[in-house]
């Protein structure tokens, strides 16, 4: 009987790293976005905040997305695209929002840094729910169609594990590595002070850099669920313009054709979310609200 639970342990284990390998994409993509949510926090609270997403993370994905994706894919397959296409949608509007705050526009949201802590996880909870659902999709899909529905659970309930250890372990790693710097700066050797100087000094960047870096991540993320699960319900044409790209692309080999859907997977994601948007600053100024500017100041319309 312990051979029998063994061998079934091991095919869990082994199907669920080979699906795990098919949604790393989107692992680093939400191991990017996720940094931007603690910045402007002490650094005391990074570490219990990373945690406290982590086991939103978890919920999100034993308590909303493996129960749901496994009753729709039993029962209404066809509803999963919208679902999709929905949490798509979201993820372009998130990043849209960011690139115009780059710009100096904001659309009355509070400055993230002026955030409390239970907005914080909140909003970082929300966006890890979409990205999660298409890693537990993507995963889910890879799987073999003749599994019993106990495997499949314990297959996706192990790739849930892990790829929550593996996204919030990287951005745990990324937020206290200006300490770990600060630390060695302090050391008496001489090399590895030097070594902790620069990294402290590179953090700045680094952060800038993972801040463009998560919001390109929610545009080409959000862009690609929106494009191939329109296709799904019967509107093929960015899909199709994608796979156009693709086969174009295709002779210079596989990192020309990511690179090229990657691109116009988030230049779709960004005119999405720059007409969603659109849309809730219309729906502002009908209210009374207009954008502000640069400070992150809201400017109501009986202001002149």
């Amino acid at each position: 009987m312990s051979v029998g639970l063994l061998a079934v342990v091991d095919d869990i284990l082994s199907a669920a790293l080979k699906a795990s390998a098919k949604a790393a994409g989107v692992v680093i993509d939400d191991a990017a976005v996720t940094p931007q949510y603690v910045q402007g926090i002490t650094p005391a609270r990074e570490l219990p905040v990373v945690g406290k997403i982590a086991l939103g993370s978890l919920v999100n994905k034993f308590v909303i997305i493996i129960p749901v994706a496994l009753l729709l894919t039993a029962f209404a397959p066809q509803v999963l695209p919208f679902l999709l296409i929905v949490g798509g949608t979201y993820l372009c509007f998130e990043g849209a929002e960011k690139v115009l705050e780059w710009f100096g526009i904001q659309h009355g949201h509070e400055d993230e840094s002026a955030r409390d802590e239970k907005k914080l996880v909140w909003g970082a909870v929300r966006t890890d729910l979409i990205l999660s659902t298409e890693i537990m999709l993507i995963s889910l899909a890879s799987l073999d169609k003749g599994l019993d529905i106990w495997m499949t659970l314990g297959i996706l309930a192990v790739i849930a594990v892990i790829m929550t250890g593996v996204v919030y372990g990287a951005v745990a790693l990324l937020v206290k590595i200006d300490d770990i710097g600060l630390k060695m700066a302090k050391s008496s050797e001489q090399r590895v002070r030097h070594t902790g100087t620069r990294i402290v000094r590179s953090m700045p960047a680094v952060f800038r850099f993972i801040s463009v870096l998560g919001t390109v991540a929610m545009l080409w993320v959000g862009g690609h669920l929106v494009l191939v699960n329109l296709a799904e319900v019967g509107v093929p044409f960015g899909a199709d313009i994608l796979h156009g790209i693709e086969h174009a692309l295709h002779d210079l080999g596989p990192v020309i054709v990511w690179i090229g859907d990657t691109l116009f997977s988030a230049i779709a994601g960004l005119v999405v979310g720059l007409v969603i948007v659109g849309i809730v600053l219309g729906i502002g100024r009908m209210l009374g609200k207009r954008p502000s500017f640069h400070e992150g100041e809201e400017t109501p319309s009986s202001a002149h």
